[in-house]
């Protein structure tokens, strides 16, 4: 997939940047999550996210760790590990974070970045409101778990 976002200058750490949802509606609308909402429905997308930058090695998320957000890769790539198995690699466009999110419940997998990543990030109140408000993100979301959930039984 092309490189999607604008530049945004390097951190050492993440840091949560301030989203613009004029510089930030035509990026999210490559994403395959949000790819059917019209322009109004992406800036409130972005209106409710936080763009967070990981350098690699980063840990993004930890197995265990209480949710409190969940991401999106705009650019990068990211390893996900479960506490038995091998990791898989994401990349940009895939979205991780959102299960405990969904049930309160501790995060199941660890999240490194694999070089740099640039990932939008939306913390749980605003996830909860965009589900409530954008039924065909809920709907998205409901069948990537379902997708994960076949290809976890298939491996085991």
């Amino acid at each position: 997939m092309p490189r999607l976002v604008p530049h945004v200058p390097h951190q050492a750490n993440a840091v949560e940047q301030p989203t613009d949802p004029k510089e930030w509606v035509n990026v999210l609308a490559e994403v395959p999550l949000f790819a059917s909402l019209g322009t109004r429905h992406l800036r409130h997308v972005a209106g409710l996210a936080r763009i967070r930058r990981f350098h690699d090695g980063a840990v993004m998320m930890r197995a265990g760790d209480a949710g409190d957000a969940m991401y999106v890769l705009l650019d990068g790539r990211a390893t996900v590990q479960v506490s038995r198995g091998r990791g898989v690699g994401i990349e940009t466009g895939a979205f991780v974070g959102e299960l405990a999110l969904l049930d309160d419940g501790p995060r199941t997998a660890t999240v490194v970045a694999h070089g740099p990543v640039l990932a939008l990030s939306i913390s749980r109140a605003s996830f909860r409101k965009l589900l409530r408000s954008e039924p065909s993100i809920a709907v998205a979301i409901a069948e990537e778990l379902a997708r994960r959930l076949r290809t976890a039984h298939t491996i085991a």
